[in-house]
């Protein structure tokens, strides 16, 4: 190891070191693994209840954690832990090289992945498919990849970079789990049986996030909640000739509609329950502000429209860059995500239905409480059912309360600010930004709350058209190798 100062900021040559050790990698070594991983069905059990069986999740834990031993980072001590019917967990140790870092109570950084994946999904474009990896053109397509198989080769990689270098770093943990896309039920249980091993955490570096280009290092300062659950209408033991029934028999499909008006305004989307929103923070705004000015109408531009009336794409709810980042940010949404009691359009005969199921996603913004939401919104779509009818809604994970809490970051410490800023100048040549997501990740409200004094660096590669969880998903490789290089700087300089 070098003689180096460890208490000195990583220098120009040193961060121009780090990111050619990180492209080096991502090249010779990252793009493959990623490949071979893409290639696996490694479904979350909410999506495969048949898991275990298949032994699809077990195939990339044990790819993952052998490419993470043949590193040879000194000192690092992994271990596959597996809770009796609960879905495995990576997770290792590595200790710090600076002075003192390794003494009871020194600061922890903890860095965190997943390896589970988002289902199929239909319109992949020819050639293309979930579990047929593709690397062209910089972009490496196929479910996963960026969401977030990554993470846990990008973490052990930036630590390397740094060690390699002799550049000091604090004690660092990897805490990678495998059921993140099913909403984490498994963590908290594993957070609990890892206990002090976590040591004192000063820093969480989730990698699973995204960005709002591809220009600059971005920072996630909030997250939206997530309930998730059934909704169903039964009208029939069985379906019946509808020129028979129709105009006597309510149909399934008008009760269902008339329960969910009562949580949805359907002409403008807004979610009705006061209680479902919350005030946004001042400082929230004024960051959505600045976000907007740097990204302007590529807010909206960026998803795929398809064509509306007049040829032209489909509008947006808003055109408005600032509006259209706090509605998917700090505002609660529906959308349906599955259907159940209809037939494909060719096998649809005269028939009314005897019932009508929806699978409902409600986003909720960062400072409701998911528990609470849920427990509103079953009350809401149950009650005083139209016609008597039989309206039940359940939600995900086996309990009628279930939902992720949301999250807002804590505020963000001067050392940390200064070096996102100077990591983002050094590697993108760019200022950080800052932005809200609207996705969910369960384990920041859940580690915030076990570590208040934390602080968080969530960040990510799925920037514009990467479309997570839907068809044609990509991970940009050239933002993911200055990604490594910019967390690895940033852990440097954890205090």
């Amino acid at each position: 190891m070098n003689a180096r100062d460890p208490l000195l900021p990583v220098q120009k040559d040193e961060a121009e070191q780090l990111g050619q050790y990180a492209e080096r990698v991502w090249d010779d070594e990252i793009v493959p693994a990623l490949t071979n991983y893409i290639a696996v069905p490694a479904k979350s059990p909410m999506f495969d209840a048949e898991w275990q069986q298949h032994g699809f999740i077990d195939d990339v834990v044990r790819d993952a954690a052998a490419w993470v031993e043949k590193q040879n980072v000194a000192g690092l001590k992994l271990e596959v832990i597996r809770l009796e019917g609960r879905t495995p967990v990576i997770f290792f140790d590595v200790p710090a090289t600076r002075p003192g870092g390794n003494d009871a109570g020194a600061e922890t950084i903890c860095l965190y992945g997943h390896l589970d994946k988002q289902p199929e999904f239909n319109g992949w474009k020819n050639g293309f498919g979930p579990w047929t990896p593709r690397y062209e053109g910089g972009l490496l397509y196929g479910r996963g990849g960026a969401d977030d198989g990554y993470a846990i080769y990008a973490a052990i990689t930036a630590i390397k970079a740094l060690d390699l270098q002799g550049i000091a770093r604090p004690r660092c943990v990897g805490l990678i789990e495998t059921c993140e896309e099913s909403g984490s039920p498994d963590l908290p249980f594993y957070v609990d049986a890892l206990g002090e091993r976590l040591g004192h955490i000063a820093l969480v570096v989730c990698l699973d996030s995204g960005a709002g280009n591809y220009d600059q290092l971005w920072l996630t300062t909030s997250l939206r909640g997530n309930v998730t659950g059934t909704l169903k209408v039964e009208i029939l033991t069985e379906g019946i000739h509808s020129g028979d029934a129709s105009g006597l028999v309510p149909s399934s499909f008008r009760v269902l509609r008339q329960v969910l008006d009562r949580l949805e305004d359907s002409k403008t989307g807004r979610l009705l329950p006061e209680s479902l929103h919350c005030a946004i923070p001042a400082d929230r705004i004024e960051q959505a502000k600045a976000t907007a000015r740097i990204l302007g109408d590529e807010v909206w531009k960026r998803f795929p429209w398809a064509c509306g009336a007049d040829g032209g794409p489909t509008l947006p709810t808003t055109t408005d860059p600032l509006e259209a980042l706090l509605n998917r940010t700090w505002r609660p949404t529906l959308s349906v995500t599955g259907v159940d009691g209809m037939p494909a359009l060719k096998d649809a005969g005269n028939v009314l239905r005897p019932f009508t199921a929806f699978k409902l996603s409600l986003r909720t913004p960062p400072l409701v409480d998911a528990g609470q939401a849920a427990a509103t919104l079953k009350a809401l779509l149950e009650d005083n059912a139209p016609y008597n009818a039989k309206v039940t809604f359940h939600g995900d994970g086996g309990s009628d309360a279930a939902g992720a809490t949301g999250w807002n970051a804590p505020s963000l410490a001067p050392w940390l600010g200064v070096a996102l800023d100077s990591a983002s100048q050094a590697h993108f040549g760019a200022p950080c930004g800052y932005i809200g997501q609207g996705g969910t990740i369960p384990l920041m409200n859940m580690l915030q709350q076990s570590f208040p004094k934390a602080q968080m660096m969530v960040c990510g590669v799925l920037g514009p058209k990467s479309n997570a969880h839907g068809p044609n998903e990509f991970l940009h490789v050239p933002y993911g190798k200055k990604l490594t290089a910019a967390v690895a700087q940033v852990m440097a300089a954890c205090p």
